[in-house]
């Protein structure tokens, strides 16, 4: 049930980085972050009830209250069209215990391939943290692809192969995941930069122009 609802994450993460990237509307994303979010709230749910007194199944449950209250809360914010800076701050919370459930992973499931995962997650959130909380729009694009890639690289592709029987070698995917993440994030970066910062250089130009 778990990897349906990563499926969706993945979804979600992918509509989400191409609402930043001025491809889709809000309102339209909004109503589809309260479908993931209702989704992300009920599955732990029904795990943890399920779970009977399980601790380690219990804490595997937990981890994914905190991406369903994300979506509801984006949702709710997209089509009430409210102040988002409170979001920014929830995901710096979010950040910070997304470091604990990669420790988690690692040392306590032996799951090498989510350990990583949950670094992307962790990394992910402190965006929305500047992007949002502290309001640093400069960083715009680049959180936007970095959403829109995660949303394959985390959720689509990893639910894929979890429901399709073919998550196999997970020391090598885990490699793979790392190494992914430093080329393409650490490329993104310059890329990301110089379109807005031509854009910024063309706006003062017809600025001084036109005084």
């Amino acid at each position: 049930m778990g990897n349906v609802g990563l499926l969706f994450v993945g979804a979600v993460l992918f509509i989400n980085g191409l609402l930043l990237l001025g491809k889709v509307d809000g309102k339209s994303a909004g109503i589809f972050n309260l479908f993931v979010g209702a989704l992300q709230v009920l599955t732990p749910t029904y795990l943890i009830f399920t779970a009977g007194d399980d601790p380690m199944k219990i804490l595997a449950a937990s981890g994914i209250y905190l991406f369903g209250f994300t979506y509801l809360y984006v949702g709710i914010a997209l089509l009430a069209e409210i102040e988002n800076n409170c979001i920014g701050y929830y995901s710096l919370f979010v950040a910070i215990v997304a470091l604990g459930y990669s420790f988690a992973n690692f040392h306590l499931f032996k799951d090498y391939p989510f350990g990583v995962i949950w670094l992307y997650w962790a990394f992910l959130w402190f965006l929305f943290f500047l992007l949002l909380g502290l309001k640093k729009t400069q960083l715009t694009d680049y959180v936007g692809w970095v959403t829109a890639i995660e949303g394959w690289v985390t959720g689509v592709i990893p639910a894929a192969l979890l429901l399709s029987g073919y998550w196999k070698h997970t020391t090598e995917i885990a490699i793979a995941l790392g190494v992914f993440a430093v080329v393409v994030f650490g490329l993104l970066w310059p890329l990301t930069r110089k379109p807005r910062q031509a854009a910024q250089a063309g706006s003062a130009g017809s600025t001084g122009t036109t005084s």
